[in-house]
């Protein structure tokens, strides 16, 4: 049955590949500032896809009791069996901006093959993962021996503020036994992987003040200090002399199934020779169940704007990473408590958390997890091992909150050189078909069992 799946799956793979192109040709960005009538077409599209394979399909749309409306999304549904178990396949079909034109070695939404890779925005993410979907329910046809339900939803790359209002509101029409979350990554190109832990994320805004209002420099420099000086204490307390995170109570934990080297590493993530890799322990577990801290972003005058004044108020977000398991409100506290505390010279300083997401951790003992590894290392013929992600979805929490039942199984078709989110975006083709394979073969895998 595995060569009959493999054969069908490579028949089918030239139409997927141009459905894909097609797919990503659409600009569906789903931040504000872009336009929507591209996220709504993407939608038909794909809902146009899941009823060429016989789902019946719908794009909806939801409001959030804050009065917010979501993105579209998709919801199909093909029933087999009342005694067969239901799987949900998840993916979105929207994207990350593209960013400067200049960073983009072809055009972002043109895809171009270059040495196995096929280059686009939203071509690994995650418009590759949505395909997976469509190539496994395709390969399969009229062999489907569970329950499918497709939920592609359209506002992921905006943080799924809508996501909990979906499930609240199509609650019965997403219960599944099986969730299958296509978003994220393997290993390595050519050896699979399945996610079994996430780190939760926690966004914390800070404000600094120092003065009342901006003054001359050769006049009051000495006896004033300026704004980002004192956010710079406070940014440089956040790590130790190892640069492992510094904040009490901040929890994490080893259990690193595999391990980068450090050559790989350095390559992966760019780091200089002379450049120190820092915190301590596997380098797998500071990047997958340990808390890390980054600036992601401040507000400081420009160099290009800048003049003799002492800068009176500096504005900054930090991005933590938690491990696995601990309460992300709770750890946003523990690091704006850290802030207050080494606010130098007694600077004004206010936080708030702007963002609080979850982690995950898999139950790796599930029937249908065995299932999926054993699917994954037939398919790409390389034994699938179980890897963290550094990342957050937080929507996964969600779903194991309304569905506390159901087994959540993590893939998807990045690897360390698609640079998702990133000028050049790409997807390894090879890859691809694989988890294409891997997917038909878990859901033929799972209707055999329940037959």
């Amino acid at each position: 049955m595995t060569s009959d799946l493999a054969k069908k799956v490579d028949e089918q793979l030239a139409h997927h590949r141009e459905e894909l192109e097609n797919l990503i040709r659409i600009p569906s960005i789903s931040a504000d500032a872009f336009d929507q009538a591209e996220v709504r077409k993407s939608a038909e599209y794909v809902a146009q896809l899941a009823r060429e394979r016989g789902l019946e399909a719908e794009v909806v749309q939801v409001t959030a009791p804050s009065g917010l409306q979501s993105r579209p999304a998709v919801l199909a549904h093909k029933q087999v069996g009342e005694d067969k178990p239901t799987v949900l396949l998840y993916g979105h079909h929207d994207v990350q901006p593209q960013g400067t034109a200049e960073g983009w070695e072809t055009p972002p939404f043109e895809p171009t093959e270059r040495n196995g890779r096929l280059y686009a925005r939203g071509a690994a993410d995650d418009k590759a993962g949505v395909m997976v979907h469509m190539g496994a329910l395709s390969a399969l046809g009229d062999e489907l021996g569970v329950n499918v339900t497709l939920f592609i939803e359209g506002e992921e790359e905006i943080g799924s503020p809508t996501f909990h209002a979906f499930l609240e509101e199509y609650r019965e029409r997403l219960a599944a036994d099986v969730i299958v979350v296509a978003d994220s990554s393997n290993w390595k190109v050519g050896e699979p992987a399945l996610t079994t832990s996430l780190r939760g994320v926690v966004r914390l805004g800070v404000e600094v003040r120092t003065l009342s209002h901006g003054i001359h420099s050769g006049m009051f420099g000495g006896v004033a200090l300026d704004a980002v000086t004192a956010m710079s204490h406070i940014i440089a307390s956040l790590h130790d002399e190892d640069g492992a995170v510094a904040v009490a109570g901040l929890q994490s934990w080893d259990d690193a199934e595999v391990e980068y080297t450090e050559a790989d590493l350095r390559q992966d993530a760019g780091i200089p020779e002379d450049m120190q890799i820092i915190g301590r322990g596997s380098y797998n577990s500071r990047m997958w169940t340990q808390p890390a801290i980054s600036v992601i972003g401040m507000d400081v005058t420009s160099t290009a704007e800048s003049s003799n004044t002492i800068i009176p108020v500096c504005k900054a977000y930090l991005s933590l990473r938690v491990a696995p398991g601990q309460d992300p409100q709770e750890a946003g506290e523990l690091l704006a408590k850290h802030v207050h505390e080494h606010a130098p010279y007694g600077a004004q300083v206010t936080t708030e958390v702007a963002e609080a997401g979850p982690g995950f951790k898999v139950n790796s003992g599930a029937a249908a997890t065995q299932i999926m590894r054993d699917a994954l290392s037939e398919a790409f013929d390389h034994h699938a091992v179980g890897i963290g992600t550094g990342g957050s979805i937080p929507f996964v929490a969600d779903l194991h909150e309304v569905f506390p039942e159901a087994e959540i199984l993590i893939t998807g078709v990045e690897d360390p050189d698609t640079r998702a989110h990133a000028h050049n975006e790409s997807l390894h083709l090879g890859d691809w078909r694989n988890a294409i394979l891997a997917e038909a073969l878990l859901l033929k895998n799972l209707g055999e069992k329940h037959a």
